[in-house]
């Protein structure tokens, strides 16, 4: 508080009767006003503590010191207890820097007025570094975008590849259908995602715009080459006809789409002591017991550190084994696979973090709750490929005891988007 924003009201001093470091100064201040302790040698003002007084219509106040920091409390009998000479002043109206402009924030900064002083602050987007504002990047954070971020001073917005719009949260981005919007085909019009293709009714074959339809001179049209699209996987000319192909590991559905054949359900080569895994194009065989020493089989897929194992106490308790399939080239960002807790104890705090498998910075993990947490693929996968991740959930209790699992994630990436 300045000096000149202050009027003594009285001036107190130490009685020989106090207890050492104690002064008193008491008596009735009309009308209720707010006050401050100043002490009179080197100006620093002291924050009060209000507590009862001991006499009906008066007030202890307990005064300790603290620079900068000074709680005013109106009183009428006023006991003030403290450890040298002081002052007992007055208090005025708080002076509003940023309204009076004697603030020195700078120009891209925004004044904040606090009582008995303010504060210059970021406007929304920016943040402080040193005495400057500078842009936060927010396309360099967790992806906020579907497609393509685009940052601008103080804020961002998202792109669409073609063939997509933005939603109306202008995060996500959806399909055209160009068919329905404007039919940009001479005859029939489907639409794909990102895309639309065109196709001719009998008797005319598409041109080499692959938009208008001509008339047909020949007695055969190869319609594998009137779209890329016609089949899923690939597509074979026959006289008068066409039909579809799809690779192996998958099956002809409807004519055009490929669908993955569960060999685990039908045939395949596991051996009597492992399991079979199915993906999207094939399958795979893993260990019905997958632990490494000194873990032990406890139930179907988890490994258990025996704590009378003295090397178990700088490993995680357990290790669970976990396998999953995905499709090659999987749009991103997309939530993948959810990990939790299987048991919960009171008064303890779980974390979650990707501890391995990780390096070219794929996925990240979200944690959803105090006991869960998704792995998310922030960058697509090209298959065929077997990608393994390691998720672990450190636990601590009130009493600093810790505790860590491991899930082992499996990944299986297919060969194709389909």
């Amino acid at each position: 508080m300045p000096p000149s924003s202050c009027r003594l009201v009285r001036t107190v001093s130490q009685p020989r009767s106090s207890p050492a470091g104690r002064f008193a100064v008491q008596g009735a201040i009309a009308p209720p006003q707010q006050f401050v302790l100043r002490h009179s040698s080197d100006s620093s003002n002291y924050s009060w503590n209000r507590k009862n007084g001991s006499k009906a219509g008066r007030q202890t106040l307990a005064v300790a010191r603290g620079a900068c920091k000074v709680q005013q409390i109106p009183c009428k009998d006023l006991r003030c207890i403290h450890c040298a000479l002081a002052q007992v002043v007055n208090d005025v109206s708080d002076i509003d820097e940023c309204a009076t402009g004697t603030h020195n924030c700078r120009a891209d900064q925004v004044c904040v007025n606090l009582r008995g002083s303010f504060s210059c602050q970021c406007p929304p987007g920016y943040q402080k570094r040193g005495e400057q504002c500078v842009d936060i990047d927010e396309c360099t954070l967790p992806p906020y975008c579907h497609h393509r971020c685009v940052n601008t001073p103080g804020s961002y917005y998202c792109q669409c590849n073609a063939g997509f719009q933005l939603a109306s949260n202008n995060h996500t981005c959806v399909d055209i259908n160009e068919c329905d919007a404007n039919n940009p085909c001479a005859q029939q019009c489907y639409n794909i995602l990102g895309s639309f293709i065109c196709q001719c009714n009998p008797g005319f074959e598409l041109s080499s715009d692959r938009i208008n339809c001509e008339v047909l001179l020949s007695a055969d049209t190869d319609e594998c080459r009137t779209s890329s699209y016609i089949c899923q996987y690939q597509c074979v000319n026959e006289p008068g006809k066409f039909s579809c192909v799809c690779p192996e590991g998958y099956q002809v559905v409807g004519g055009r789409t490929c669908q993955d054949i569960n060999e685990c359900e039908t045939t395949n080569e596991c051996r009597e002591d492992e399991i079979c895994w199915n993906y999207h194009g094939g399958f795979r065989c893993y260990p019905i017991n997958p632990c490494q020493e000194p873990y032990v089989l406890t139930s179907e897929n988890r490994c258990v550190c025996p704590v009378s194992n003295t090397i178990c106490r700088e490993l995680p308790y357990s290790v669970v084994y976990k396998y999953m399939s995905i499709r090659s080239d999987r749009t991103v960002p997309s939530d993948i696979f959810q990990i939790q807790a299987t048991t919960i104890y009171p008064n303890t705090i779980n974390t979650f973090r990707i501890k391995s498998g990780n390096e070219n910075g794929e996925f990240y993990l979200r944690q959803t709750s105090a006991v869960s947490a998704m792995l998310v693929l922030v960058k697509s996968l090209s298959g065929p490929r077997e990608h393994i991740v390691d998720l672990e959930m450190l636990t601590v209790n009130s009493l600093n005891y810790r505790t860590s699992s491991v899930l082992r994630l499996t990944i299986i990436v297919g060969p194709y988007a389909f």
